[in-house]
Parts: structure tokens; sequence; C-alpha cells
């Protein structure tokens, strides 16, 4: 499959999966409110660092050596023995430290007479599961298997969740449908794994602790950027404030699908070029990866600015207070994805050591500007930390890339996305305002469904006119004719 067609294949996967995230996520805003929403936020934040200290850089490790092409059975043999022993290890802690999770939690214990640990407890082991399996599929070049299961897993546990919500189960249910969905979804990963697992030497687990000793922090940037707000907010803020934040980051995060979609193709296949041939010979891969990293998130951000008040009123008049937070935070994915790109691109040609330095930085910023900022600004300020630590990962991450091969940042189709963005931002402004003055939809869902078609159609055309680069990407990875010439 062409490295288009597979990242079109993941993205579409991602989109349809977040699709129904966002309706679920909706109906949980309208039916539970603002505080379970922040404490299943603060739940799941939890989850996702006991995972990341459970995986200790080995998921990316497995993806690295597998994907070389050599000893495959035996490095997943040593990923599965050293992941299950970290989850056993972490399962033991959660039940001793009971007492000061269930007081960080909080009102838990107003929606459950069972334990939050025991909760916690499940999810963490689901967790490392599924990502032992898609780590297994990237590194066996499968991304186009890997990658729908990521969003498959949220469809399923939106299902079960709202199933379980609508029943009467509440935030109980909610966090049963999440480990439940991710169960599901591992079970069926598992079939695809190819090959067979072999008994492992002391040389593979070295050589997986070697990649891992500085591919972990890179697990840890990517929790830094997206968790650690919602941490430091559930310590700091009432739980309806974290409740609101976390919408408006679900939101955000939409923005990012592509740009997810093309580092998880890109990585086996810039690793393995590099491989086997040179690492310079990995350039041209890397630019393609920046050229379409942004491809979504350019006119997201100059959509979600000028609907914003729409898009949060969707989950209720409640939700609109965050309109400055989700502002700054479309600010912070734009730098953040280039930034995921550069590093997924070190990573790939075997400079985790280099990718090591930037996200030290960026997790030390981030960490250390939301403690400040939300105790001196309230919660904006996690917000303006997420801002500024990406902006500083960015420069820091393309700095380091471009000592480590020749690289030239494709500025000329950046630049033309942005273009065709803002042409595509001026239509749906005034394509809002005669809405608007005509009273021809009263529906607020209505119009912002309409108004991210027409801005998306639009978008895409006049993209697919300026750009030859963009026609020819189209032509390469669309079964039939175009309405337009073949290059």
């Amino acid at each position: 499959m062409k490295i288009g067609q597979t990242s079109l294949v993941v993205f579409i996967s991602k989109l349809v999966g977040s699709a129904l995230g966002f309706v679920a996520t909706i109906y949980f805003a309208r039916v539970l409110g603002a505080e379970v929403i922040g404490i299943y936020s603060v739940i799941i934040a939890l989850v996702a660092w006991l995972g990341l200290a459970g995986r200790l850089g080995v998921s990316k490790a497995i993806k690295k050596r597998v994907s070389e092409g050599k000893s495959e059975g035996e490095y997943l043999a040593a990923g599965t023995v050293l992941l299950v022993s970290s989850s056993i290890i972490l399962s033991v802690l959660i039940v001793l430290l009971r007492d000061p999770v269930e007081r960080y939690v909080g009102a838990f214990n107003q929606y459950s007479s069972i334990s939050v640990v025991w909760f916690l407890v499940l999810l963490l082991m689901a967790y490392l599961s599924f990502s032992l399996v898609t780590s297994a599929l990237i590194g066996q070049r499968s991304v186009h298997i890997a990658g729908p299961l990521r969003p498959t897993r949220i469809a399923v546990q939106s299902v079960v969740q709202v199933i379980l919500v609508f029943i009467g189960f509440g935030l109980v249910g909610m966090l049963l449908g999440y480990a439940l969905g991710t169960i599901l979804i591992t079970l069926l990963g598992i079939v695809f794994v190819s090959g067979q697992l072999r008994k492992p030497a002391s040389h593979h687990f070295r050589s997986l602790l070697a990649y891992a000793k500085f591919s972990w922090l890179g697990g840890l940037k990517s929790r830094a950027f997206n968790d650690v707000d919602i941490l430091v907010l559930g310590a700091l803020v009432p739980q309806n404030l974290v409740g609101i934040y976390a919408v408006a980051w679900s939101l955000t995060k939409f923005l990012d699908l592509f740009g997810v979609a093309v580092s998880q193709t890109m990585f086996p296949e810039i690793s393995n070029v590099s491989a086997q041939e040179s690492v310079e010979s990995a350039a041209g891969l890397i630019e393609d990866s920046l050229t379409y990293g942004g491809f979504i998130v350019i006119p997201g951000v100059i959509g979600g600015t000028l609907l914003s008040d729409r898009l949060l009123r969707i989950y209720s008049a409640e939700f609109i207070q965050g309109t400055e937070v989700f502002w700054l935070l479309l600010l912070s994915i734009l730098f953040y994805t280039y930034l995921q790109q550069q590093l997924n691109a070190l990573n790939a040609v075997d400079r985790p050591d280099a990718a090591f330095r930037v996200n030290i930085i960026f997790v030390a910023s981030n960490v250390v500007l939301n403690i400040i900022l939300i105790w001196q600004i309230g919660w904006v300020g996690a917000a303006v930390a997420s801002v500024t630590a990406s902006g500083l990962g960015l420069v820091l991450s393309y700095t380091l890339l471009a000592q480590t091969l020749p690289l030239s940042i494709p500025f000329d189709e950046i630049g033309r996305q942005w273009i065709s963005a803002l042409l595509m931002g001026g239509i749906v402004w005034g394509f809002e305002n005669l809405i608007e003055s005509a009273g021809l939809i009263q529906h607020n869902f209505a119009t912002v469904c309409l108004l991210v078609g027409v801005g998306s159609f639009v978008y895409f055309v006049f993209l697919l006119a300026i750009s030859t680069k963009f026609r020819a990407t189209v032509n390469r990875n669309i079964p039939v004719d175009p309405p337009y010439p073949r290059i």
C-alpha cells in the first residue's frame, strides 16, 4: 500500500472514531455535566501517566527494533516480558497507595461505592495490552491495520459508554466502557500480528532498553502535552472547570488526527530507509511528513477560531466560558503538530538521544509553566503553558534535525496551505454572517455542520487549484480518475 494511501486509511479511521467520541462526549456533557467530565478526565489522565511509567519507552523500542526486520519474534517476546512485568508492579503500587490516590481524585466516592484504585488497575492493564499490540503491528509495517485500531477502540468505547450511561451507570459506566472497548480491540489486534514469539536472548533485552532509555521521554512529552494540564488543574481548580478545559482540549486534538496519521505511517518507512540506505536518503520522506503534517490543523486553527463559540455551545451553555482557552489550545496544537513530525523523524533515523534532549526541555517547561501559571492566573495558565512549551520544543527539534541530515523545510507548500485556509476563513465568516442576518438556520449544531462542510470543501478546492504537489499527491493516491487532467 502506498504511503499516501496508508496515511489516508489511518486518518479516515481516526476521523470516524473521533467523530463517534465527539458525539458521545456531547451526550455525556449534556446528561452528566462538566463536573463528571472533569473527574473522568482526571482518571483517564492518571491512567495515561501510569501507562507511560509502565511502558518506559519499551513500546517505541519495539516499533524501532521490529521495523528493522531482524529477530522480530525475539524482540516481540522480550518486549512482552518487560511490559507485563511493569504492569504487575504498577498495579501493586496503585493498591498500596490507595489513600492518597482516593484523596487526589476526590469526589469519585460520590458516584461509586467501589474505590477508584480498582478502576485504575483495570484500565491500566487494558491500556498497556493495547499499547503492546499496536507497537508490534507498527513495527511490522502494518500501519494500515494498527492505525484504524485506535479509532476503532474509541468508537467501541463510545458506544459501550453511551449504553452504560443511558442505563444509569453514570461515571462508572464511562470507565467500564473505556476498559471493555480497549480489551475487545486489543484481542482483535492480536489476530493481525504476524510471526511467532521466539525465546529472546539477553542482548535482545539490552537492545530494547538501550533504545528505550532515550525514547521513553518521547512518551513523557506526549503525556506532558496531553495530560499534565488536566492533572494540575485537577489539584488546583474546581472539577467543572477541568471538565470544560477537557472538552476544549478534545476539540483541539481533533485537528491533530491527520498529523498523527502521517507520523505513524512515516516512522517505519523512514526507519527502514535510513537503516537500509543512509540517513540522508530519508530526508525526502521527512520533508513530505512536514509538508502534510499541517494539512488539517492549519485550516482547523482558522475555522476553530471563527466558530469557537458555536463549537463549545454544542456541549451546552456552561462550556462557552472556555472560548479563550480554546483559542490558545488551537495555537498550541499547531506548534505541536510540527514538533511531533520532527521528533518522529529524529527517532526514526536512530537519534533518540537528540529527541531526548528536546523532550526533556519540553516536558520540564510544560510542567513548570503549568504549575506556576495555573497558580498565578487560573485555568487559562494551562493553555498558555502548552503554547509556550510547544513553541520552544518546535524550535529546538528543528535545530537538532537540521544538524542530523540535510533538511529543507517545505515553506512553499505550507504557505499554500495557509493561503487556502485564510481564503476559506473569509468565505466561512461571510457565510456565517449571511446565515445570522437572514435567519436561515436557527439550530446551532446544524449551522456548525454546514459551515464546517462548506469550509472543508473550499479549502480543498483552493489548495488543489494552487498546489501542483498536492494535485500530484491526489493523483497518486486515488483509485479513480480525477475531474481534472492528471499531471
